[in-house]
């Protein structure tokens, strides 16, 4: 493990990473998931590396051990590496709260909301933060893996850009354009994209890679061919679809792609778990875990009369809260949910969907919205507020005794908090963790509430279902109240190792499939 990156130290530019970026011909071609994978490939092959995003906009994001907030891609990346996620690695983070407008986070701190325009007139002043942060991280590690955002060769965009061409430059960095061929137009984006770039900028120009290709990557030896002759450019890897390695992801089209009509609601032999699809969602990767549980369905849905599907229904994180409690209310789904808890249903929110189950959230300054307030779902007896302080922190924590959900008592569990709601019982609901620990320092701050019956209850603390434990035992609570009788919940799954497995297959099928060797000697690295 890396030491911690200090933030304020000038750094010496004696020892300087090799850059290797990824740009795209557009959004959600897998420029996100080749950095991973190289990651952990240059980890196996002994160098270390770690990951770059100059500026991201994603709604999920995660806590740094100092504190920091930073976009999820980035996280994944660093875990493929074997390295502490710092929020060098991604020094803004945009979150939107609106059509119009996002939370910027710099270097982990929130400096505001801003609309677009106003984004823009600032944007220049971050230039040097960007170059700082990335100078930390060249000066600390072998390689530094970038990705880029979007297209590369957005022209109207350009004059403004701090994350594509602009930043391979600062960087100093050999590229790779990833096109995706599964979309169709795999001709007219690579070399489309190669025609728009500037002779300085096809220079940094090292190879493409044609990705998520369906079929036998031999098919496509005529493309390879087409697209070295008209470029000049090498074609570095054709890399098949895969469905049986799962990265996470952070961007709304991933989710899309990850909504399902059917699945195994209904069945007797599978626990089905269904997140509401909020306009604002956030942190969905908090679920991605019950993806891999073998009797456990997850769904997300958008409709009221989807709700009586599940076995438990959880309402995620959100961005922003009042608006979405809004749209819970608009729609129908605020009684849908209301009815499947009194039918006997399980609910589950966590932070601003936790938020949502009270019976009322304000935001008298305005931090998220222009509503001042909306009525909860009235589900547990407890009301939020908005506050202008945001807290964001990783916490230890332990679940508080009581009767009515989760026996046998769990051990201790490890998330993170990112909320600027505070939020009070005003009647029977009761605490249901004990933080014992925020930054590793130690506390005694009691977190989330729970309805006497146990089946509605609610957390600030993300990635609560990712230990192991825990979310057994909440998941054999819901199964106690199915009566599914065949449904075989595993005892031994853990989701740490899983996600270990999945980058080692994500590199052993890169490597199969893309010229590591030509990209290491390009780069001028020696195995």
């Amino acid at each position: 493990m890396n030491r911690t990156l200090p933030l304020e130290e000038e750094v010496s530019m004696k020892k300087r990473a090799r850059s290797l970026m990824f740009l795209g011909t557009g959004s959600d071609v897998g420029k996100s998931v080749l950095a991973a994978a190289f990651c952990r490939i240059l980890k196996q092959d002994g160098f270390r590396a770690a990951p770059f995003k100059a500026q991201n906009m994603a709604l999920n994001s995660f806590i740094t051990p100092e504190g920091g907030e930073m976009g999820r891609a980035q996280v994944v990346q660093a875990e493929a590496a074997g390295i502490a996620p710092h929020v060098d690695m991604n020094p803004i983070l945009l979150k939107p709260t609106s059509q119009m407008g996002s939370q910027v986070i710099v270097l982990g701190k929130s400096v505001g909301n801003y609309l677009a325009r106003e984004y823009y007139e600032y944007k220049s002043d971050l230039i040097p933060v960007v170059r700082q942060a990335f100078d930390r991280l060249a000066s600390t590690y072998d390689v530094v893996v970038l990705e880029g955002a979007g297209s590369a060769v957005e022209l109207n965009l350009k004059e403004h850009d701090l994350v594509n061409t602009a930043m391979a430059e600062m960087a100093d960095a050999r590229c790779i354009l990833v096109g995706d061929i599964d979309r169709g137009g795999i001709f007219a984006a690579l070399l489309g994209s190669t025609m728009l770039l500037t002779p300085a900028e096809r220079d940094r120009i090292m190879g493409f890679a044609v990705n998520k290709l369906r079929g036998d990557p031999g098919l496509f030896s005529t493309g390879v061919e087409i697209l070295e002759s008209r470029s000049g450019k090498p074609v570095l890897g054709v890399i098949p679809h895969f469905q049986n390695i799962a990265i996470p992801e952070e961007d709304s089209v991933a989710l899309e792609r990850r909504m399902k009509l059917g699945g195994g609601a209904g069945s007797d032999e599978r626990l089905t778990v269904g997140v509401v699809r909020l306009p604002f969602i956030s942190n969905y990767t908090d679920f991605d875990c019950f993806e891999q549980e073998g009797a456990v369905d997850l769904e997300y849905f958008k409709r009221p009369e989807e709700v009586f599907r599940y076995d438990a229904v959880i309402l995620p994180g959100s961005k922003n809260t009042l608006d979405d409690l809004a749209f819970l209310r608009r729609t129908g789904l605020a009684d849908a949910i209301a009815a499947y808890y009194k039918s006997g249903g399980t609910v589950v929110g966590i932070c601003g969907g936790y938020q949502m189950l009270g019976l009322r959230v304000t935001d008298p300054h305005g931090v998220e919205s222009d509503l001042k307030e909306v009525p909860g779902l009235g589900l547990l007896e407890m009301e939020t507020e908005m506050f202008t302080d945001k807290i964001t922190c990783q916490v230890e924590a332990e679940k508080l005794s009581g009767d009515g959900a989760f026996a046998p008592e769990t051990p201790r569990l490890f998330g993170y908090e990112i909320h600027m709601g505070r939020s009070v019982s005003v009647g029977a609901a009761r605490p249901l963790f004990r933080i014992v620990r925020r930054e590793g320092m130690e506390v005694g701050v009691e977190d989330g509430l729970i309805q006497p019956d146990g089946r509605v209850w609610g957390t600030y603390i993300h990635g609560v279902f990712d230990n192991d434990a825990f979310r057994a035992a909440f998941l054999q609570e819901v199964l106690s109240r199915t009566g599914k009788a065949r449904v075989a919940l595993s005892a031994t799954f853990s989701y740490r190792e899983w996600k270990e497995e999945q980058y080692d297959r994500l590199a052993a099928h890169i490597r199969r499939h893309m010229d590591i060797r030509r990209i290491y000697m390009d780069l001028g690295l020696e195995v």
